[in-house]
């Protein structure tokens, strides 16, 4: 039985939200109609990214301070990341907001900034979001496929009993390309 590609993100993000949740926290719904895809997309962009920064040893709160230009580069690392899971959902008939979506990807990200760099951020996110996603150079080509494959590796090991592998073991590739891009832009 095949799952369609909305179910699984849904699933995913659900999934995610359990094993994140503290032992006080509410158990999140089993329902998956609670967790719309595109939401969902938006939540494990997040997720993902919160993830690859801890895989890749980055520190964002230091970076703060001393590398603001950085937080813009975890931007639009989950942008990326936000774009391949929302792709194939256009083979379904549902459609996402990107500019809308950046502003909640980034108040998630960085919820402790002001609304002034906030600002700061999606707009440099989104102009290296697109740099990247315009850039004709062969590794940036072979960056974007290779980054597309492991997100959605790790969706399919996130929501596949069957997958050789597990969401754990995708986060380190993750984290790597999330150190590529932050070498790419230092």
């Amino acid at each position: 039985m095949t799952t369609e590609y909305s179910k699984s993100l849904s699933l995913l993000h659900a999934l995610c939200l359990a094993e994140s949740r503290h032992d006080e926290d509410v158990l999140p719904s089993s329902n998956l109609e609670d967790y719309p895809p595109v939401e969902a997309a938006t939540y494990l962009s997040c997720y993902i990214t919160f993830r690859a920064i801890k895989e890749a040893g980055r520190l964002p709160a230091d970076e703060r301070y001393d590398n603001f230009d950085m937080l813009s580069v975890y931007q639009a690392y989950a942008m990326m990341v936000y774009a391949y899971l929302v792709l194939p959902l256009g083979s379904e008939n549902i459609v996402s907001d990107l500019e809308q979506d950046a502003i909640v990807i980034a108040k998630s990200l960085f919820a402790e900034l002001t609304h002034e760099e906030l600002a700061d951020i999606v707009e440099s996110g989104m102009r290296k979001f697109q740099l990247i996603g315009n850039a004709d150079a062969e590794h940036w080509t072979n960056y974007r496929e290779d980054l597309d494959k492991s997100v959605i590796a790790f969706v399919i090991a996130g929501t596949d009993d069957a997958a050789p592998f597990e969401k754990e073991e995708v986060l380190p590739v993750l984290g790597a390309f999330l150190s590529m891009l932050c070498e790419a832009f230092a």
